[in-house]
């Protein structure tokens, strides 16, 4: 613990990823320290992006904050500052979505394109809380919106071939905007086979077929008023995972929404913005196409969210104050039927979800201070009524067998703090801060039946009378930022107590054949996390520009027994050039060897590793038209590896050429 409290005192001056694509810093207004990765349609980033069509999980990844747990080649889960999505918040354009699968097959990112997103906001810890509790911090994906603009028609055609699993890509947009009106539209296919590790290895299971359409239209009601709706249609099918036991047959979304927005409705209010949401998802597993299984089964899941938020913001002398209130209801089900090999037997039927219903309602209070012209100091507070229910009966029977006093409903009250204190004067830029958060068991941890863990080989078994998780976090960052070079650090430490984790249950059996046992999910005393990085980024002329990072985290429990999914120490760098509309890019990333793995959640040590990465864009313009072609090739030499948060230890893509196409009217 000393050596990890030194190494927090160090990190000002050790390191966070340098954000390329952040806003433009302005001394006379607060910074918010919020990273932003831009996704979609700013047309000077997607000039320097090296994959156009790159996944909306490769473009999170970019981020020294988020990692991704892989199952397969298709909907990555990401976690934040090491933390999965139990104790995270995904939301696209503040809309609070829940998985359908218990085995977190479908992420929210896995709903989404690039095509028809602008940007990503992550936000760290309790600076994460406007939409919901949180204890490792938050992610926002923004939907693109042409807005009110003069522009009028924009039509683009993309498309992308990439070598490694034969994916192909094509898509289509079409936007239109005036004063008054806008409309953007968006499809996104991909169609991807087996992919091919290290050493032409192919990797079975790990096939995939996505459509994805949206649509956004606001219209304005008067001078100060707009209306704006929006709708995703998301629908995969075919989609293997090479480090599971089943794969997916069908994973369907529909996401809609409907905003209203105010401009100055009162005096002191700046602006107000209400929006109600509805969203629904249905996720099919099943094993059919795998050749030995010892029974055959099928797990659908559904999860459907109605919400709202409601927020104001305003300006007062030296504040800059916002006040959310947001509430919304979800309903979670999943179930199991087992097929007998002997037909003369009978089918088994369980609920792994029982029909659980979440009626959160909560808010949130922040005030950005302008201490001076250089000091800032944020201050934010979060509160949060939970309520969780059981609707299946016989789902709620189940669950007495291991807990005969279970009540039927559970409340809780969710509190959360956070301060932050900022100085930025000339080319130094310094923050710390403290927080507090709490966090209710997810739907899984509270109320799951007999979940297989295909990592540990263990079923799983919720615990209702969990308490909730209660973390102190610091978090302190620095950075220089010079006419050639910038560099910047941070750090961020997380005190957990009541932390859930799945133990070993020696008196009960395991539902699954070949399972090692079953763990119930208890609470650990406490369990402490540590995440710090570095990013450097040097102009070394007008034409080239060289940037790098490196990322170290560390995991223990109160035993001092490494927690699961650590990442070790990782790095990238890459060397650009750029003159006109042509540019290039050469890469390195790798990780040092995972020594510090958890043995109890069946990981073992991962290798270290290196691969090579190159790529060149070319922009041609004609007219009113505009095409981009990028070329490249990732993992150069046929690296075989895999990285800590691979599940299983499946293998990463060996060598993939891509080539993708962008074409524009405007």
């Amino acid at each position: 613990m000393k050596k990890l409290a030194f190494i927090l005192l160090l990190c000002p001056f050790l390191g966070n990823e340098l954000i390329a694509q952040q806003k433009e810093i302005d001394t006379t207004n607060y910074i918010p320290m919020k990273e932003i990765i831009v996704i979609g349609d700013k047309r000077a980033v997607s000039q320097k992006a090296v994959k156009s069509l790159a996944t909306v999980d490769e473009y999170l990844e970019r981020s020294s904050k988020i990692s991704m747990i892989k199952r397969g080649a298709y909907a990555w889960e990401p976690m934040i500052n090491g933390m999965a999505t139990e104790r995270t918040v995904i939301t696209i354009d503040g809309m609070r979505i829940f998985s359908a699968c218990t085995d977190k097959m479908d992420p929210v990112t896995s709903y989404v394109e690039i095509s028809n997103l602008s940007e990503a906001s992550i936000s760290s810890g309790q600076e994460g809380a406007e939409y919901g509790a949180t204890i490792g911090g938050a992610v926002n994906m923004e939907l693109h919106k042409t807005g009110f603009t003069e522009s009028g028609w924009n039509i683009g055609l993309s498309s992308g071939l990439e070598s490694n699993g034969e994916q192909k890509i094509a898509g289509a947009k079409l936007d239109y905007a005036e004063d008054s009106f806008f409309l953007n539209t968006d499809f996104m296919y991909r169609d991807a086979e087996n992919y091919y590790a290290g050493g032409n290895q192919e990797v079975q299971y790990s096939q995939f077929t996505k459509y994805n359409f949206s649509a956004v239209s606001g219209v304005r009601l008067s001078e100060h008023q707009t209306l704006q709706g929006s709708l995703i249609f998301d629908k995969a099918t075919d989609v293997g995972y090479p480090a599971l036991p089943m794969d997916v047959s069908s994973a369907e979304a529909v996401i809609t929404s409907l905003k209203y927005e105010h401009h100055k409705p009162i005096n002191y209010i700046d602006h107000w913005e209400t929006k109600i949401y509805f969203n629904s998802i249905e996720h099919i597993m099943d094993d059919s196409k795998r050749p030995d299984v010892p029974i055959r089964m099928d797990m659908p899941g559904w999860s459907d969210t109605y919400g709202f938020y409601s927020k104001i913001s305003t300006s007062l002398q030296r504040h800059e104050i916002k006040v959310n209130l947001s509430s919304f209801y979800n309903k979670s089900l999943a179930e199991m039927t087992m097929y007998p090999n002997d037909p003369n037997e009978k089918e088994m039927f369980m609920y792994t979800w029982p029909d659980v219903r979440t009626f959160y309602t909560g808010i949130f209070l922040e005030d950005r201070i302008r201490l001076t012209d250089y000091l800032h100091l944020n201050l934010s507070g979060s509160l949060g009524s939970h309520t969780n229910s059981v609707e299946s009966k016989s789902g709620l029977q189940s669950l007495r067998i291991f807990y005969p006093e279970m009540a039927e409903e559970k409340q809780r009250i969710l509190t959360g703090l956070s301060s932050k204190l900022q100085l930025h004067h000339k080319d130094f830029v310094y923050a710390m801060g403290l927080g507090y958060g709490e966090r209710a068991p997810s739907v899984s941890e509270g109320y799951g039946f007999y979940l297989f863990n295909s990592f540990d080989g263990f079923d799983y078994i919720g615990k209702p009378d969990l308490l909730n998780e209660r973390s102190v976090e610091l978090n302190t960052s620095a950075g220089i930022n010079k006419e050639r070079w910038s560099i910047i650090a941070s750090g961020s430490y997380f005190h957990i107590s009541n932390y859930i984790l799945g133990k070993p249950d020696p008196t009960l059996s395991p539902m699954t054949i070949g399972a090692n046992g079953v763990k119930v999910y208890e609470q650990l005393e406490y369990a402490s996390l540590f995440n710090t990085d570095l990013s450097l980024d040097f102009l070394i002329d007008q034409n080239w520009n060289f940037n790098g990072k490196v990322i170290y985290n560390y995991g223990k429990d109160y035993n001092k027994e490494n927690l699961p999914l650590v990442q070790p120490f990782t790095y990238y760098s890459a060397l650009q050039f750029q003159k006109g509309f042509f540019s290039a890019e050469a890469s390195v990333e790798g990780a040092l060897k995972q020594s510090e793995f958890s043995r109890e959640f069946g990981e073992n040590e991962t290798p270290a590793y290196a691969m090579v990465n190159l790529s060149a864009s070319q922009i041609l313009y004609l007219n009113q038209q505009k095409m981009t072609i990028k070329v490249g090739a990732e993992n150069l030499f046929d690296t075989y590896y895999s990285t800590f948060s691979d599940w299983n230890n499946i293998p990463r893509r060996g060598r993939n050429l891509f080539v993708n196409l962008n074409y524009v009217v405007f």
